[in-house]
């Protein structure tokens, strides 16, 4: 099955999927394979469900003269290559972002910018991998989309230039780089080595452009490294502080972020946020960059700003009958857990309590960044501290804390909340922070 082909048959059905439980009718549905699942053994009953094409790479699975079934020898490989090649249809711009932090409720920010004056396409959720990346492309409709944002996402060394390659983006953006996933890339130089391979693909396309944060010294130090100058119109900079396209900062997080901003030459704006945490001040002044950029107005890009409203456990504040809680439960590494920690302290509420979660995929270091992110939760001014997970266990043994700290180690998320339908915690402004896979988004119900 040739690209060609394979392109004219999407074109006819230019809907995917990969799930056979979620079949819009008429769609693609690509028979993935995984470590517990074979797609091909329900390609037919996707086309029952409604799909009009069976992707496949089991020839036995294929009914004898059934033109509904298309044969490729890897599927996956199938739907990268129809993405790729479909990317190249659309002639407007294409932004990438990647990063170890921020880089979801970013490209959800500038989104929400773009779309005041743009029909824009962008990743949903987080589905920034080798699978969810195609499935973002293949919802490109080159006739209606005037930018595309697309998010990416890496675990091991290569995979930020493998996908970049799929997506051939003309302009990029890396949030940050911090210590996650050690596991997997081996070093924090490891880290940065990927996620900097966004800049080496720029480097090498001459019509392609940067948006970097000046004020960000790790990032600075990898343009000097791949010597791209900064002050070249290669790059459009931005941070709190600079000639770059715009600066700003903080003006308050008590506890939703309240920030000025101003673009070159320009007055200054003032804009209230609902994000949690002055960690989002670099996710938003990256939003404003590429709004200007893009030529969306100040007011607009100030009436995006203000009416965002986080999901997904991001940066999000909620009142519940009980409780205040900050919930950032989506993920957490050592860079994140500080941050979330730092500006937790600097917020004023009588009675302040976090729940922790065990950071994941962060190999030999793990043990010292358990016990360095529990030193910071002693150091919040949070009067009550729950721990969840093996790792911060350990660290619990292993540390002195003042007896004025109430805290207590627990096994997992059920453990939790079983503590909680014993006692409810009442009055409290909560932190909620953790792994995803420690399953702490289930907490918010709760309290």
């Amino acid at each position: 099955m040739d690209i060609e082909r394979l392109y004219k048959i999407y074109l006819e059905h230019p809907l995917v999927s990969t799930d056979s439980r979620r079949l819009p009718e008429g769609c693609m549905f690509f028979a993935l394979k995984g470590e517990s699942f074979n797609g091909n053994l329900f390609a037919a009953s996707a086309l029952e469900a409604g799909a009009a094409i069976a992707v496949v790479d089991e020839a036995a699975v294929i009914p004898s003269g059934d033109d509904r079934y298309v044969f490729v020898p890897d599927v996956l490989q199938a739907l990268q290559a129809l993405a790729k090649h479909h990317r190249q249809q659309f002639h407007g711009p294409v932004l990438q972002i990647t990063g170890t932090n921020g880089k979801t409720t970013t490209k959800e920010l500038i989104a929400a910018v773009l779309s005041q004056q743009l029909n824009v396409l962008y990743t949903q959720g987080n589905l920034n991998n080798h699978i969810g990346v195609p499935l973002t492309l293949l919802r490109l409709r080159p006739s209606e989309h005037e930018i595309a944002i697309i998010e990416t996402g890496a675990n091991h060394p290569g995979e930020i230039d493998f996908l970049t390659h799929i997506v051939n983006p003309d302009y990029g953006l890396i949030t940050n780089v911090g210590r996650a996933h050690i596991e997997g890339f081996g070093s924090f130089e490891g880290v940065k080595k990927t996620k900097g391979e966004l800049y080496d693909f720029l480097q090498q396309k001459p019509s392609a452009h940067i948006f970097a944060n000046a004020s960000n010294a790790d990032l600075t130090e990898m343009l000097a490294q791949r010597g791209i100058d900064t002050q070249t119109e290669k790059c459009i900079t931005y941070g709190r502080e600079g000639n770059g396209i715009c600066q700003g900062d903080v003006i308050d997080c008590n506890p939703m972020l309240q920030l000025w901003w101003q673009e070159r030459g320009q007055e200054r704006n003032s804009v209230q946020t609902n994000l949690i945490g002055a960690y989002n001040i670099d996710n938003v002044l990256a939003a404003v960059a590429v709004g200007l950029h893009f030529g969306i107005t100040a007011k607009a890009i100030c009436t995006a700003l203000s009416t965002y409203v986080p999901s997904l456990g991001r940066s999000e504040y909620r009142k519940t009958q009980h409780n205040e809680l900050i919930i950032d439960a989506y993920n957490a590494n050592l860079t994140s857990m500080q941050a979330a920690l730092d500006n937790f302290s600097r917020i004023n509420h009588p009675q302040k309590m976090v729940i922790l979660g065990d950071m994941k995929e962060l190999g030999v270091v793990s043990e010292e960044a358990h016990q360095q992110i529990l030193e910071a939760a002693i150091q919040c001014g949070a009067q009550t501290i729950w721990l969840v997970g093996e790792e911060f266990g350990k660290a619990a043994k292993q540390k002195n804390y003042p007896a004025s700290i109430r805290l207590r180690t627990f096994a997992d998320v059920q453990a939790v909340k079983e503590a909680i339908a014993t006692q409810q915690p009442t009055d409290y402004l909560i932190l909620i922070k953790g792994s995803n896979s420690t399953k702490l988004h289930q907490l918010p119900e709760t309290l």
